[in-house]
């Protein structure tokens, strides 16, 4: 389970909460965050109570400065820091593979590997004081490990200019790059996270979880095979009680009770 540097919370409304709590080191990401953040991702992936996840900060100011830079000056064997890069990876793999939606609250400054975690997540809304950013050639390193996920994200041209030179990206820019969804006052900020959330909660379960693993393999899809793909997932979802129930809701006027079949 996550420890005192990563916290997990569930709420009543299917909502689970994972909260970065290391503010002395600015959230740096380092073994023990990681690891952190994956138990409490892999509980809310066990948690058949969880409908949605929200990822935050208890930081004010910075959701994460990234990956703790001691770790790569650091005198350890290179097979060392070899296999602690791994974490990020098996992170960003559970969070793709997750099965319900997530949205990272990006309250304050994201940078460095924190971008990737960022990006590995459905959705991003990020407060006006937020900032992105890839500093690692600041510090003669690169960002290796989250590249093929800002690849994914954000225009080829805007991305070049992200990793070769290092700078910062406010949030209403970060918006135009297509790396936040929504940029909102940070006054109004939980209670829009938290709409979302409850929104994303509400919707079915198994729906959710097919549409979201469509959503991940198709991507990278030849189109012809993402077509024969997507149709037998729609056949899928249409052998669904859910299905049945949220239009029957709908002519009916009243709320759907998913069924999670």
């Amino acid at each position: 389970m996550p420890g005192e540097s990563v916290l997990y919370d569930v709420a009543d409304n299917g909502v689970a909460t994972i909260t970065l709590n290391e503010p002395d080191t600015r959230n740096a990401l380092s073994a023990e965050v990681l690891g952190g953040l994956t138990a409490a991702f892999q509980s809310a992936r066990e948690d058949e109570r969880v409908r949605c996840v929200v990822l935050a900060s208890s930081h004010e100011k910075v959701f994460s400065s990234g990956a703790n830079l001691g770790g790569f000056a650091g005198d350890v064997p290179l097979v060392h820091k070899h296999f602690g890069s791994d974490l990020f990876v098996g992170l960003f793999r559970l969070i793709g593979s997750l099965g319900k939606p997530t949205i990272c609250a990006a309250r304050g400054h994201v940078l460095a590997g924190a971008l990737g975690i960022a990006l590995a997540c459905d959705l991003v809304v990020a407060s006006e004081q937020a900032a992105f950013g890839t500093p690692e050639i600041n510090v003669g390193a690169f960002p290796f490990m989250i590249m093929a996920l800002i690849y994914r994200n954000v225009p080829r041209k805007k991305v070049n200019e992200m990793l070769l030179l290092g700078e910062r990206l406010d949030a209403r820019e970060a918006l135009a790059a297509g790396i936040v969804n929504r940029v909102v006052p940070l006054a109004e900020f939980d209670a829009f996270v938290g709409d979302w959330a409850e929104k994303l909660a509400s919707k079915s379960p198994l729906v959710m979880r097919l549409g979201k693993e469509a959503m991940r393999r198709q991507m990278d899809m030849p189109l012809d095979d993402a077509l024969d793909y997507l149709r037998a997932q729609l056949s899928l979802t249409l052998s669904t009680q859910d299905i049945v129930e949220g239009v029957t809701a709908f002519f009916e006027k009243r709320p759907p009770q998913w069924k999670g079949r």
